[in-house]
This record gives structure tokens, sequence and C-alpha cells, in this order.
């Protein structure tokens, strides 16, 4: 199975804001979409992505005055990404050693997609389920 598999059936729908945006903005969005990251993005493509967990920790260490500076010295600028031929085995993989739950998609420098690993857990387990259906038929028939 392949990252194309699961954009297909989820979308390729990708919300992102731009590096300068507020970050309060991005909150705003995040609560509102009820998602866990959002991609930083500028005419010359990605330049970053904002996670719940990077908002967490920089309103630790500086507190919510942070709300108001831009999503540029808040967000992670080391962004891992995919391709959609990639199997979903190696997704899986490269976010656990990398402990991050969100991967852009990219074909070229073009992002076709956003993963997270509620979409894998998602697919994985209605693979699961067709997978017992299928045996389940199979025993009645035999």
């Amino acid at each position: 199975m392949t990252v194309r598999a699961i954009l297909d059936t989820k979308g390729h729908h990708i919300l992102s804001v731009e590096p300068e945006a507020k970050l309060s903005t991005a909150v705003k969005i995040l609560g509102e979409r009820k998602i866990g990251a959002v991609l930083v993005m500028s005419n010359c493509g990605v330049e970053g992505i904002l996670s719940e967990r990077d908002i967490v920790r920089v309103l630790a260490e500086r507190g919510a005055s942070v709300l108001d500076g831009p999503v540029s010295e808040v967000m992670t600028r080391k962004v891992v990404s995919c391709r959609q031929s990639d199997t979903v085995s190696a997704i899986m993989e490269m976010m656990t050693n990398g402990k991050f739950r969100h991967l852009p998609v990219l074909e070229g420098d073009r992002v076709v997609g956003l993963i997270s690993i509620g979409d894998i857990v998602k697919w994985r387990v209605q693979e699961y389920e067709n997978e017992q259906e299928a045996l389940r038929q199979y025993i009645e028939t035999a």
C-alpha cells in the first residue's frame, strides 16, 4: 500500500499559512479545523510546519505574548516529507523514528497532500477489517 492510496481516499486538500501570519491566526485555524498541524508556505514552497507541539513548547517557554508574533518564529523549519509512491510501512517507520505525526507529500517541489498518523491508523484499521471480511466470506463459501 502506498501514500497515494491514502490521499486518494482522504483527499489532496492542503491547508497552509504564510510565515508572516500571526501565531494566533494559525492557532485559530488549527482549532476551527480540528487538525494538529498546518504547513507554512510561501511562493517558493514549504518553509516549515507548525504543529500543536510547537505551539505548546513556545507557550511554555515564552508565554502567551508569543501569540502576537509570526509563525516563522515558532515553526519547525526542518520538514521531513514523503512521496506518493512511498509505502505506508516506510512512512510509519519515518514518523516513529522522527517522533512526528504529520508528513507533507511532495511530487518534485509541489505539495500534493499532508498525511497524519491518524490517517495511517484509519487506513490500517479499514485494511484489517476488509481482510477479516474476506476471510469470513472465504470460510462461509468453503
